[in-house]
C-alpha cells in the first residue's frame, strides 16, 4: 500500500496537540492507532469514509472524524474519503439514492423537479426525504461493507505478492550462487 504517500500528506498528531480548538477531544485524538496505516485501521477508515459519503447531511467530515476516533480507524483517510461527495458529484449521487429509495420503498416515482428555492426546500423536501434517506443509508451500508472487504483483500493480495517476490529473489540468489561454483 502507498504508506509513504499517505504519511507525507497526513497531519502530524504533535502539531494537532497545539491546536486549542481540538482540545475538547482530549487525549483521544492523539492515540497513535488513529494515525497508523495498517490493514485494520485503513479498512475501518474506508468503511467509515464511504458510509459518511452517502449521508445527506452537512458536516460529513466531522461525522467521519468522530466515527474514526470511536472505532479507532485512520482519521485522515476517513475524512479524505468523504470528499467523494463534492459539488459536482452530490447531485447525481443523491438523485441515484432517491431513485433507489423509491424502488426499495415500492413508491411510484412522480418525477423529481428540483428548484433551488426556499419554497422547494420547504415543500419538495417533504416529498423526497424518505426515499432519499432510505436510499442513501442503503448505499452507505453497501459501499462501506464493500470498501472494508476490498481493502482487506487488496492488502492480503499485496502482502502475498511481495512475499512471492521475496521468495523468488531468494531462489534466484541460491541459483546464482550455485552457478558461480
Amino acid at each position: 500500500m502507498p504508506k509513504k504517500f499517505f504519511k507525507q500528506y497526513s497531519p502530524n498528531p504533535a502539531r494537532l496537540k497545539e491546536n486549542k480548538a481540538l482540545g475538547c477531544l482530549g487525549d483521544r485524538l492523539y492515540r497513535p492507532s488513529l494515525w497508523h496505516l495498517n490493514r485494520r485501521s485503513v479498512a475501518k477508515a474506508f468503511a467509515i469514509g464511504l458510509f459518511c459519503t452517502w449521508l445527506p447531511t452537512p458536516f460529513q467530515t466531522v461525522i467521519a472524524a468522530s466515527l474514526a476516533i470511536f472505532y479507532t480507524a485512520n482519521i485522515p483517510l476517513s475524512v479524505v474519503l468523504v470528499f467523494i461527495t463534492n459539488p459536482i458529484t452530490i447531485p447525481p449521487m443523491f438523485y441515484f439514492a432517491y431513485r433507489l429509495g423509491n424502488k426499495l420503498l415500492l413508491r411510484e416515482d412522480n418525477g423529481f423537479n428540483f428548484e433551488l428555492s426556499w419554497e422547494w426546500l420547504t415543500t419538495g423536501m417533504a416529498q423526497v426525504w424518505q426515499p432519499l434517506l432510505f436510499g442513501s443509508l442503503t448505499l452507505a451500508v453497501i459501499s462501506s461493507i464493500l470498501g472494508y472487504i476490498t481493502i482487506h483483500l487488496l492488502w492480503r493480495y499485496n502482502i502475498k505478492r511481495r512475499w512471492n517476490e521475496r521468495k523468488a529473489r531468494r531462489k534466484q540468489k541460491k541459483l546464482d550462487a550455485k552457478n558461480r561454483k
